[in-house]
């Protein structure tokens, strides 16, 4: 049995109106823009939620955590604001959003109902690490040489998918998904670290992986 539940996503930016807006047009989002000017963005179900926060440091490293999209052109993704950071090394195009942000673009010649692609995490040891959220979110578990999957229920992602990398994390990562639990004692127990506790200023507990990811916990 899982102890979460996949929740949505978190986006950091120095400028969330330009970033939301981006990715809103990507994935085929709506935009709701906050008094604060923060950002969320909405689809076809609560779990197509992504958040994209103010934070006043700009991304200075590649980030661990990236979006893997769908797209008719690469083309098509330059018009919205990024632009590509390599199209030869891979059979996808690797490219940044207006923030710098890495992300990866497949283009299809079939109509594309659903944008997400794949959510991919950065690791020290892609096995241990999948193997670890399986156990947090449940869901379809594949071990390559060089990565694994895992089909996770209820994420708008076909996958989420861990690789491994030979650099360690640095510095806060900018994007982090939220999962939602009734029992934080458990993914303690399980190896998550507790980063901040909810309290009267958050309405959730911060925490990290055993890799040091941060991600959100909500609790029912």
């Amino acid at each position: 049995m899982s102890l979460a539940t996949y929740k949505d996503l978190c986006i950091d930016a120095t400028d969330p109106l330009v970033t939301g807006r981006f990715w809103a047009a990507a994935l085929g989002l709506q935009t709701h823009v906050h008094d604060d000017g923060d950002v969320h963005l909405t689809g076809s179900t609560p779990q197509h939620t992504i958040w994209v926060n103010r934070v006043p440091e700009p991304r200075t490293v590649k980030q661990r955590l990236h979006l893997d999209i769908l797209a008719s052109s690469v083309g098509q993704v330059v018009d919205l604001g990024a632009q590509v950071l390599d199209a030869d090394s891979f059979r996808w195009t690797v490219m940044a959003d207006p923030e710098g942000g890495e992300l990866c673009v497949f283009v299809r010649d079939a109509p594309i109902d659903q944008p997400f692609y794949a959510l991919v995490v950065d690791c020290a040891a892609h096995a241990k690490a999948a193997t670890w959220w399986s156990t947090i979110l449940g869901g379809t578990l594949e071990h390559h040489d060089a990565y694994s999957t895992l089909e996770a229920p209820g994420t708008p992602f076909d996958a989420l998918l861990f690789i491994t990398v030979p650099e360690p994390k640095r510095v806060k990562n900018r994007i982090h998904l939220d999962v939602t639990t009734g029992d934080v004692h458990g993914l303690l127990a399980a190896g998550a670290t507790l980063l901040r506790a909810k309290d009267g200023d958050i309405g959730w507990h911060v925490m990290a992986d055993p890799e040091g990811n941060e991600f959100c916990a909500f609790t029912d």
